[in-house]
């Protein structure tokens, strides 16, 4: 394991925070009640008029200008992402960042305000640009099972959240089809929080499984910020977050619900990080070195903050949050020499 200095750490049991964080903090929570149909399924048309979801911006705003893309628009479901890259424009070339944001599975999007302003301070810190995929969502899009009855017995399981993750990196390794106004490298990264952790993650298992299918893009990192992962017994810091702001117990466990496979528990590769099925392409030379953590035997950088909420990373105004958008950068430089 890799060492590093103690990252800034609070000294109180809850970070101090305004009262526009706290009421950030507490619509966070109030979008997923509120949406959250008795039958399991989500009012879209609610969740739409409470998350809006801000425009991209050609005009860079804070340095970093962003575009949408269509990623791969044949699917019933056209896949998209939306593309941060810093300005001015120069001839440098650029590490990309592909982003995969939080929310259960369920919730949020790449164009989602604080999303929109996360991954601009990605790009502005690190001189990166970032390119932000709206995967399918559950419960509309869950991991379907091979049991399933609409696929055939035999075959893998479908995450349609994974496979749209993993053709955002497919669609980087064609260069020509990322129109900015500076060269993008080769040289890729795979960043998430949360739920989009957990993506990243199986996402760099699928990489390091068919690295040499691509003909260009070669993944260099991963950072998992706050990966949502969880087996089937509670363990103690799990059961310390009853009450918790945006990640209670009873949340994570309908999120869970929404997203496994009829009848699946958080044995299921997709909850437990542990599992043979889940550690896979792990010990492949070409599965990326991490921040956080992965499996045994890889070059791992453990950041804990011992007092910071989840999704602290959000809310500029904590010391943490500036300090791991500086640790982002510099692992990011580090792997783009």
């Amino acid at each position: 394991m890799a060492h590093l200095d103690p990252p800034v750490k609070a000294t109180r049991l809850a970070p101090p925070m305004t009262w526009w964080t706290r009421l950030s903090i507490f619509a966070a929570g109030y979008l997923t009640d509120a949406t959250r149909r008795a039958d399991g399924t989500i009012n879209r048309r609610l969740l739409a008029y409470l998350d809006p979801g801000v425009p991209p911006s050609a005009a860079p705003r804070n340095g970093v200008a962003s575009r949408n893309l269509d990623i791969d628009p044949s699917l019933p479901l056209p896949l998209r992402a939306r593309l941060f890259h810093p300005a001015p424009a120069s001839s440098t070339q650029l590490p990309v960042v592909v982003f995969f944001h939080g929310g259960g599975f369920a919730y949020l999007s790449a164009s989602s305000p604080a999303y929109d302003a996360a991954c601009r301070r990605i790009a502005r810190h690190c001189g990166a640009a970032v390119l932000s995929v709206d995967y399918r969502r559950a419960p509309e899009h869950c991991f379907l099972a091979a049991y399933d009855h609409c696929i055939p017995k035999n075959t893998p399981g479908v995450a349609p959240a994974y496979d749209d993750a993993f053709a955002a990196l497919r669609f980087l390794d064609d260069p020509k089809k990322l129109p900015t106004a500076r060269p993008l490298r080769s040289r890729c990264f795979l960043a998430g929080d949360s739920a989009g952790a957990n993506i990243a993650h199986h996402v760099a298992r699928r990489y390091a499984l068919s690295a040499s299918s691509f003909a260009s893009v070669r993944v260099h990192g991963l950072v998992a910020i706050q990966p949502f992962f969880g087996g089937q017994e509670r363990t103690p810091a799990e059961l310390r977050l009853d009450g918790a702001p945006i990640v209670s117990v009873p949340r994570c466990d309908w999120m869970w619900r929404a997203f496994l496979p009829p009848g699946a528990d958080r044995t299921h590769e997709a909850a437990h990080a542990a599992s043979p099925a889940a550690a896979a392409g792990i010990d492949s030379e070409a599965f990326p070195p991490a921040v956080v953590v992965v499996g045994g035997g890889k070059e791992v950088q453990l950041l804990e903050y011992t007092d910071a909420i989840h999704a602290f990373y959000v809310f500029p105004e904590f010391a943490e949050s500036k300090d791991l958008m500086l640790r982002i950068k510099d692992f990011v430089a580090a792997g783009s020499k």
